[in-house]
């Protein structure tokens, strides 16, 4: 293989950090220019002989690459752990193997196909990227050929866009994902905090200077693999490393205080009933989620929402107005309230006598903690028929399903998927 051409731009300010003992000098970047340039030749000779070539979506070796296979495995793959991926990302591609096929599908289907990968805001921009790239592909004949082009398609960064140009086109592009910020903030030795804007430009510009200006592709890649299978966030591989001979943190014994990422604040968390209303055929109530929001456009069991708290701290209450409307949506508020004006007909009950003390299902997100109580309310033919109307007078999305039924034909959070396994 010959050896790639490294960009040689080296009058770029990486300075991060305020703390006195930062290890970059003002408009420089800490190695020389002969380590810079050699970093691209030692990760890519680790690649070829000791890197992974059998992911399903991985283009480096075709001469033909497919963006629409880059593309929708990069976005799987953000802040999914590739073992998680692999099956998710073969389903789709099985389903929707271009991307008119997408595009034409209906977003149940893509929810569907989706359910349990968590983040789902994801799907829905892959469902509008589809379409958008349908649109172009139309006008061009092509698919996008720049990042920044790519970059107008809706969720798509700024990493993603280069991932997509340097492997599915195999044009230049550079990546600056949390695997490559992880092996170049040890190797350079940058202290600065990684949520910061300053860091952020600095790690873009060092990650510019060490990507070869042909078969970026190939190198990222390589990259990819060197933070998911070497340079990991813990226990790193240190010793089989290509370029430990001049890494800042391994000289240092430091790999573990790289990256620098401020300490977040604890999650506040949420308490919320989950009612389990079932008519007499065994059928639970499903209702379709707000486009936008938490799980936008999937199904869920209604829920009632009770408190948030920050520690032992109250924030907002279900008495409270404002919180009460804006932790509940329209359909939840109108059962809440159809299960008010029947009190006296209807009567929640435990789903389980074995869970102890009626525990709650704890369901992490990215900004809080939700802690779900699930309940049963079984009713009548009469009462199904009349809840039923009631939603669909007020032009609710809702289905009647058994829970075997939902799971197989409806797109549901992973957090419903827990409810339901409660009840096995």
């Amino acid at each position: 293989m010959s050896q790639p051409i490294a960009n040689v731009n080296t009058n770029i300010n990486t300075s991060t950090s305020t703390n006195t003992n930062t290890h970059l000098k003002p408009h420089t970047f800490n190695h020389s220019d002969a380590e810079l340039t050699d970093f691209a030749p030692r990760i890519l000779n680790w690649f070829d002989i000791s890197g992974r070539h059998d992911l399903p979506w991985q283009q480096h070796k075709k001469d033909t690459p497919n963006p629409y296979i880059v593309w929708l495995s990069e976005v799987m793959l953000q802040q999914t752990q590739v073992t998680t991926v692999i099956p998710y990302f073969q389903r789709f591609i099985t389903s929707f193997p271009t991307v008119q096929d997408l595009a034409n599908a209906q977003w149940d289907t893509v929810a569907e196909h989706w359910a349990g990968l968590g983040y789902y805001a994801r799907a829905r921009n892959l469902h509008k990227g589809a379409k958008q790239l349908v649109e172009i592909i139309k006008t061009t004949g092509r698919f996008p050929q720049t990042v920044e082009d790519w970059e107008a398609i809706s969720g798509v960064g700024q990493s993603t866009a280069g991932a997509i140009v340097a492997m599915g086109l195999h044009g230049y592009g550079v990546i600056c994902d949390g695997n490559v910020k992880r092996v170049i903030t040890r190797w350079a030795g940058i202290d600065g905090d990684i949520t910061k804007s300053a860091t952020n430009k600095a790690l873009w510009a060092l990650a510019e200077r060490l990507t070869p200006t042909e078969d970026s592709g190939h190198f990222a890649q390589a990259m990819m693999d060197m933070g998911a299978t070497l340079c990991t966030r813990r226990h790193p591989s240190c010793e089989v490393c290509p370029i430990n001979s001049d890494c800042i943190a391994y000289a240092e014994g430091k790999q573990d205080f790289y990256p620098v990422k401020a300490k977040k604040k604890a999650k506040p968390s949420k308490f919320s009933k989950v009612i389990l209303i079932q008519n007499v055929q065994g059928e639970l109530l499903w209702l379709q989620r707000p486009d936008s929001g938490i799980w936008g456009g999937l199904w869920v069991l209604p829920m009632q929402f009770e408190k948030k708290t920050q520690g032992k701290t109250v924030i907002s209450t279900s008495l409270q107005e404002a919180a009460y409307e804006s932790e509940n949506t329209l359909a939840e508020q109108i059962i809440d309230k159809w299960i008010a004006d029947n009190n006296e007909q209807l009567q929640l009950q435990s789903i389980s006598a074995e869970l102890f003390d009626d525990a709650p299902i704890k369901h992490t997100l990215t900004h809080f903690h939700w802690y779900l109580q699930p309940q049963a309310l079984p009713l009548t033919p009469a009462q199904s028929q009349e809840l039923s109307a009631t939603l669909a007078d007020a032009g609710i999305h809702f289905v009647w399903q058994t829970a075997t039924h939902a799971k197989a034909h409806l797109g549901l959070p992973k957090a419903m998927l827990k409810i339901l396994q409660s009840l096995a």
